[in-house]
């Protein structure tokens, strides 16, 4: 098993993960994401290690965390992460991961240059924007 996190800054950039893939032999722009630790941990738990472990935001507790979609492509989960807290990266000896704060925009854009492939990243950006642009199309029929 594994989990996801699409992290939400204050300003509403989304902090993407820019990481070597061995599997590819290119650099991909993801989500931060991982695998269980161990067998029946919650993914929710992951997903909260794994936004820290890979940005160096937190969130206060994995309560926190909105759950957004199911990816059985990758057999893993989504959450977002609102109220971003800095704090430290923990990476792997061998992992280089650089932070890459991004509008919603630019990431559909980069979806459909074919600048970003990676499934679960498609997906849970894609979620997101049907998610969110739809509240604040509620927001503004509401006020006016």
């Amino acid at each position: 098993g594994a989990a996801a996190v699409l992290p939400v800054a204050d300003d509403g950039k989304i902090l993407m993960v820019r990481q070597y893939r061995n599997a590819l032999d290119r650099y991909t722009l993801e989500i931060p994401a991982g695998k269980l630790d161990a067998p029946g941990e919650p993914k929710v738990e992951c997903a909260f290690r794994e936004l820290e472990e890979e940005t160096g935001y937190r969130v206060e507790s994995p309560e926190n965390l909105e759950y957004l979609m199911s990816l059985t492509t990758t057999v893993a989960s989504c959450d977002v992460a609102h109220n971003l807290i800095p704090s430290h990266q923990n990476l792997d000896e061998d992992e280089v991961i650089n932070v890459v704060p991004c509008s919603l925009g630019e990431l559909e854009d980069m979806i459909y240059t074919g600048k970003i492939t990676d499934g679960k990243t498609i997906a849970a950006i894609m979620a997101y924007a049907r998610k969110y642009r739809s509240e604040d199309k509620k927001d503004t029929m509401v006020k006016g």
